[in-house]
């Protein structure tokens, strides 16, 4: 427990730039057996963990330390499998800078110990050594229906699975993951560690229904009358645009189609063709990871230039600064303190550049943040042969929702009360489609927490 006054934090491998940019496979090595130990025997194992109350899912995160300290592997594995639904998916895409390593007491002189590379250790290597979670098989008459196979989904189908509950989860896309399917490039999170789990759930009873959009190949009315409950995790998809002129241009994308689009091509699936950038100058609006992985996405691709534009500093994006860092070692360029202001169109309707304006950071708001100001007379222009926007994105509520009487906030938002239920009896929702774009381990939270209420209601 003092191992921290001789041995430093330890970060994983990365591939090398070279190398890696050639193609989307995952950029950091795992961690071998020596590695693991050594970091989780830094740990001083707090009396009150801050690492373990910043964690959205409450993980168990000193005790698996401990136990992979002490070279106990299975017993790491259930601790961590126990609290989160994908643990192996959250060592790898959960922002711990920001969140459980950003509150390691160690991080105040000695580096917090490197705990998201530890949990993908737990897991893979379980996994290797043949460790399952576990689930009882379906052990009750109650059957629930899930709309929607990203994070909240498949949460919702593991803890309902852990109840014994039947589950059918319906998914208008060709693979289940959801925005960890075609939202978050290989290069973060290789496809057969979705599709493992999904598996697993598949293994455990879950009925699977692919290729199936809800409102639209089968009515929501059909899957409630066929089910004793409905959770909807339909995420967030409506993309928020930056409200200039021009920006309807044919060389305009938002960034959730741009990477959807290459991971079909990366899947060997039909693709549209315009969203091949090789050669050309890229320009991405934003400053949160999907930026980032729209950025690193585009040098993969063979781009000539990669430009991200913000309109604060580095200090102030919403993303997690080591993809940040990864997206600086690979090319990217970043200009800072710029807004966009208009898009200036050339022949047929084709964007070729974007006019921003300079910004500066004022006054405080009040969530304590710093106001963005523009400088009047800085306006300057950037060359672009496309443009994608990553601003963000707002639910999309679909018309099921209206017309069995599940309502929605001022922004699309779903309502629900504290046991996640919508306003018609019966019908749950969590994850992005409730509190709007978010992490994917609050959406893992939210699933989990919205599977206790449903068990609660079905079985009392």
């Amino acid at each position: 427990m003092r191992e921290f006054l001789t041995t430093g934090r330890i970060d994983p491998s990365k591939r090398l730039v070279v190398e890696r940019t050639k193609d989307f496979g995952e950029i950091y090595e795992l961690f071998g057996k020596s590695d693991a130990a050594s970091q989780s025997d830094r740990c001083i194992q707090c009396g009150d963990p801050y690492c373990l109350n910043k964690c959205p899912l409450h993980n168990y995160i000193p005790q698996w330390l401990k136990a992979v300290a002490e070279k106990d592997l299975e017993f790491a594995f259930k601790l961590s499998n126990e609290p989160s639904p994908f643990p192996e998916v959250m060592g790898r895409v959960c922002p711990h800078d920001r969140l459980c390593e950003g509150d390691c007491t160690l991080n105040d002189g000695h580096g917090a110990i490197t705990i998201g590379s530890v949990e993908t250790y737990i897991n893979e290597e379980g996994f290797k050594q043949g460790l399952r979670p576990d689930f009882p098989g379906i052990t009750t008459d109650k059957k629930v229906a899930i709309i929607g196979s990203g994070p909240a989904g498949l949460s919702v189908a593991t803890y309902l699975l852990r109840s014994g509950i039947g589950v059918t989860m319906y998914e208008r896309a060709d693979r289940a993951g959801g925005l960890l399917t075609y939202g978050i490039p290989g290069f973060k999170l290789d496809k057969k560690v979705v599709d493992r789990r999904v598996n697993l759930l598949k293994d455990a009873g879950m009925e699977l229904v692919l290729n199936h959009e809800v409102g639209k190949d089968i009515s929501f009315a059909e899957i409630a009358d066929k089910h004793d409950a409905v959770f909807i995790g339909v995420g967030a998809t409506r993309a928020k645009m930056a409200r200039i002129n021009g920006e309807q241009a044919d060389n305009v994308y938002v960034s959730m189609q741009y990477l959807t689009t290459i991971q079909r091509k990366n899947f060997g699936l039909s693709y549209e063709r315009k969203f091949d950038f090789k050669d050309m100058d890229v320009v991405v609006i934003g400053g949160g990871d999907t930026a980032m992985d729209c950025v690193r996405t585009a040098k993969r691709e063979g781009a000539k230039s990669v430009t991200a534009l913000y309109r604060r500093d580095a200090h102030n994006m919403p993303g997690s600064q080591k993809e940040y860092k990864n997206s600086i070692e690979e090319g990217v360029d970043f200009t800072f303190y710029a807004s966009p202001k208009e898009i200036i169109l050339g022949d047929e309707n084709k964007a070729v550049a974007i006019e921003m304006i300079k910004t500066i950071l004022g006054a405080k708001d009040e969530s304590g943040r710093q106001r963005m100001e523009e400088i009047k007379g800085s306006e300057f222009q950037v060359k672009a042969d496309v443009i994608v926007m990553a601003l963000g994105f707002d639910p999309e509520a679909p018309a099921f929702l209206a017309e069995n009487g599940i309502e929605t906030n001022s922004w699309g938002g779903i309502v629900v009360d504290e046991s996640y239920q919508t306003t018609t009896s019966g019908i749950y929702a969590g994850g992005d489609c409730y509190r709007g774009a978010d992490l994917v381990v609050t959406a893992a939270y939210d699933g989990r927490e919205a599977a206790r209420s449903i068990a609660k209601m079905l079985l009392g």
